[in-house]
């Protein structure tokens, strides 16, 4: 489903990738945040994500309410806290998305999918 808002000129439509580029695009800036991590099922492996490739580490969903839910799957730095980084990152995607989209964020849920070195 695709997040709606209604204003005086008319309707406006936000495609779920939209947030989920956005969303991406900030959780990266975090810190202690690698990267997005694409999951093999399959196999079970992890692989870090590019760049341009952030919306695969992301899935968002907008429900009947218009209220969006968020599932990140990161690889964070080795040596930081897992919570910290969590909060950080929970707190500025709220915020930013909800600021760029005028919708609201129901809930954000955070997979840890790897510990890397940073060089």
């Amino acid at each position: 489903m695709k997040g709606k808002m209604n204003n005086q000129l008319g309707e406006i439509i936000i495609d779920t990738d939209v947030i989920a580029n956005y969303a991406g695009s900030t959780a990266v800036e975090c810190f202690g945040i690698v990267g997005m991590a694409a999951v093999n099922v399959k196999d079970g492996l992890v692989k870090l994500l590019k760049r341009d490739s952030l919306t695969h580490g992301i899935n968002v969903v907008v429900d009947e309410n218009n209220k969006i839910t968020v599932d990140f799957h990161v690889i964070v730095a080795y040596g930081v806290s897992i919570s910290t980084v969590a909060d950080n990152l929970i707190n500025n995607v709220k915020y930013k998305v909800e600021e760029f989209t005028g919708m609201e964020i129901e809930k954000i849920n955070i997979y840890v999918e790897g510990v890397r070195v940073i060089d």
